[in-house]
């Protein structure tokens, strides 16, 4: 193997375990499901459609400032967002946090939040 191969390796490694880092615990995820956190499915209304969670709302994510004041009015409320890998679900948690959303949490891929959520 020679060094660009290991390179591009090490640094695919590294990309998943700092996204994986970036997410939710699955305790904490399903405690504050138990207590009324709002879980949002950040795909597209096309990806959505195609099946989601069960009590999951749909903000796409190129939309989700906008519409995030409309349908998430409690600021502070437990907010957890997911999409189909983890990567448009981590722009959401910046965009709410940046828009004043002080308890939002990266559920991750759409397979690892349906885990956790059911």
């Amino acid at each position: 193997m020679d060094i660009s191969t290991i390179i591009i390796i090490t640094v695919f490694i590294l990309f998943f375990v700092i996204k994986s880092m970036s997410q939710i615990n699955s305790d904490k995820a399903k405690e504050l499901i138990q207590q009324g956190a709002v879980i949002v499915d950040v795909r597209t209304p096309g990806e959505f459609a195609g099946g989601s969670i069960k009590n999951a709302i749909n903000l796409p994510l190129d939309d989700i400032a906008n519409l995030a004041s409309k349908q998430l009015p409690d600021r502070n409320q437990p907010i957890l967002v997911f999409c189909l890998s983890g990567t448009r679900s981590a722009m959401a948690k910046t965009v709410l946090s940046r828009s004043g959303y002080t308890n939002v949490h990266n559920l991750g891929s759409f397979m690892r939040a349906r885990s956790i959520a059911g």
